[in-house]
């Protein structure tokens, strides 16, 4: 049974997603407080966590962020529900970590399909993340969910380690913006074209050694992006 872990300080707003995600089968804990979450985290590892941004304490954000700074929890998939709505705030939040957000008021059936969804992505058994790469210096282990760059093990979170994986499983080809949305975050989602660019940097800043300049993960200028290969190494 997959543990959901909600931090959320609107009570109703616990009891309505409690009682259904319940419904559907997961085994779910909740918290208001951001301090209590990681701490409840150190106890019982959830396989998701359903986190709201404006929370007594520790924001959200903050929670995010040390969830990704931390080995244990890197890989767990984050779902922001909150009630900042702007692209700004997706932006933001996507940069700290989360996989995917959600804005208030939010379909309970939106919610459960996006969890699936995410649970999905990081299913090490799914038909994608069977394959090893190496691609020079880089090695991407779906089943050991690692990427070592130049023996230097790197901590990607489940859709950074998927966006990446799928890239270098295709060396020299372009996908654009839409076609990674489709590829990797498939049909559940509403995340927009700019989270692709805010993954890719992210990834960026993990693998490359000079993020600005990179050697893996390319930009082609009014298209998208490639995984280099021997001929495209070299560009920008």
């Amino acid at each position: 049974m997959k543990k959901i872990l909600i931090v959320e300080d609107e009570n109703d707003v616990v009891t309505l997603l409690k009682y259904n995600l319940e419904k559907e089968g997961f085994k779910v804990a909740a918290t208001a407080d951001g301090t209590l979450a990681l701490a409840q985290m150190r106890r019982e590892t959830p396989d998701i966590v359903i986190l709201d941004l404006m929370l007594p304490g520790l924001s959200g954000l903050e929670v995010c962020r040390q969830l990704r700074r931390t080995d244990a929890f890197s890989r767990i998939p984050i779902l922001i529900i909150s009630a900042k709505g702007e692209e700004a705030d997706r932006v933001v939040g996507l940069e700290m970590g989360a996989d995917d957000y959600v804005t208030k008021p939010f379909s309970v059936r939106e919610v459960v399909a996006r969890v699936r969804a995410l649970l999905r992505r990081n299913d090490p058994t799914h038909a994608l993340l069977k394959t090893k790469v190496q691609r020079g210096m880089i090695i991407i282990d779906p089943m050991a969910h690692s990427v070592t760059v130049q023996g230097r093990l790197v901590e990607l979170s489940a859709l950074e380690f998927r966006l990446l994986h799928h890239l270098a499983l295709h060396p020299g080809m372009v996908f654009s913006r839409d076609q990674l949305l489709d590829r990797v975050w498939g049909n559940d989602r509403t995340v927009t074209p700019r989270s692709v660019d805010v993954y890719i940097r992210r990834i960026r800043e993990k693998i490359e050694t000079s993020p600005e300049d990179p050697t893996y993960v390319q930009t082609v200028h009014g298209v998208g992006y490639r995984f280099a290969d021997e001929l495209t190494r070299s560009s920008a």
